[in-house]
């Protein structure tokens, strides 16, 4: 399963996981990296600094719990 950890940096604390989201969208041509940061937008409840957030791709195996990580 394809997930993507979203994080925000700033200079003093470094990265700060924000949360993971599991990619559910069976056509692949949807997903872009607009897509995928209107997923962060949403998280932050478009209150957040855009700037200082990122996120990475991320494999889950069968037996991984999203909800544990």
């Amino acid at each position: 399963m394809i997930a993507y950890e979203f994080y925000s940096h700033d200079e003093i604390n470094g990265n700060h996981l924000i949360g993971i989201l599991p990619e559910r969208r069976r056509n692949p041509k949807r997903i872009t990296k607009q897509s995928i940061m209107k997923w962060a937008r949403q998280l932050l409840d478009d209150n957040g600094d855009m700037n200082g957030i990122f996120f990475v791709k991320v494999t889950l195996g069968q037996n991984d719990d999203i909800r544990s990580i």
